[in-house]
């Protein structure tokens, strides 16, 4: 990163040292939380340290991502500072079938912790995940963050070895003419009363360490841990009709009815209920119904 970090004074730098003394401690998830500048993929950096034996709880947060991917290979780019990109390194003891809800999981933790960040203040009381809220954030299965029918947020998650690595992108202060596309926006465009990152940084932390915590020490059962439910209630796909791009050209049209026990969606068409899996997906568009 050529310029200063401090050059935007709008956009100051995350520190290290202090996420680091927020967040790793005693008997918590956070372990090694680092802050680099610049990096080609938080993800594929926590991929070589899990390889080298890093462990869970390991924390990559950039302020630049050159090379950064969503799910399929597509891009993800931001200016320097503007948004919250980070990646987490994960070794959920949960059964095979049940891991298709750790990007879900991850998607509702940080749709909480945004919801909750920028609740309107009213008579002197803050909103909570499901009231008055400046953002409503919502989700898309499998992997993105709306705000009505723009992206806010995208996650990608990633198997290396006997690990997990989950990636997040959040829009923070992009400015409308920063936008990559007609169809993204961030907290800024959408008017959030929130500009400090790394405050929503440790907020989105500690909401995923308690889902994860809870959802791994009832092994991945989403009905039990209350996930499910949850996830349901900010679902912006349940209840609409999709249409879901499968390998093969194959086309899957129907109602989005559920989200299952191994975090599948549930499609009813014509033929009957079908589940699919979001690594079976190339993509889902919610049509007018």
């Amino acid at each position: 990163m050529s310029e200063s970090p401090y050059a935007d004074l709008d956009r100051p730098p995350l520190n290290e040292r202090v996420l680091q003394r927020a967040l790793a401690r005693e008997g918590g998830l956070w372990r090694d939380v680092r802050v680099v500048p610049e990096t080609g993929s938080t993800n594929a950096d926590l991929a070589a340290a899990a390889a080298a034996g890093a462990p869970e709880g390991a924390l990559l947060v950039t302020e630049l991502q050159t090379a950064g991917r969503g799910r399929l290979g597509r891009t993800w780019t931001a200016p320097p500072r503007s948004g919250l990109t980070f990646s987490m390194l994960l070794r959920p003891a949960v059964p095979g079938e049940r891991i298709g809800w750790l990007p879900l999981l991850t998607g509702l933790a940080v749709a909480t912790a945004v919801r909750r960040m920028t609740a309107r203040v009213e008579a002197g009381d803050f909103g909570d995940a499901r009231g008055d809220t400046a953002v409503d954030v919502r989700l898309k299965w499998p992997n993105d963050l709306l705000v009505g029918d723009r992206k806010l947020a995208g996650i990608l998650a990633e198997k290396t070895g006997d690990a997990l690595v989950v990636g997040i992108g959040l829009n923070v202060g992009l400015r409308r003419e920063e936008l990559p596309v007609d169809t993204a926006t961030s907290l800024a465009v959408e008017g959030a009363p929130l500009s400090d990152r790394a405050s929503l940084l440790r907020a989105i932390l500690r909401e995923f360490e308690t889902w994860y915590r809870e959802w791994t020490a009832l092994g991945g059962d989403a009905d039990a841990s209350g996930l499910r439910p949850a996830y349901r209630e900010l679902s912006a796909t349940l209840g609409g009709e999709v249409r879901v791009e499968l390998p093969g050209d194959r086309v899957l049209r129907g109602v989005a009815r559920d989200v299952d026990a191994a975090g599948r969606l549930v499609v009813a068409g014509p033929g009957g209920a079908e589940a699919v899996s979001a690594g079976d997906v190339v993509h889902v568009r919610r049509t007018p119904g």
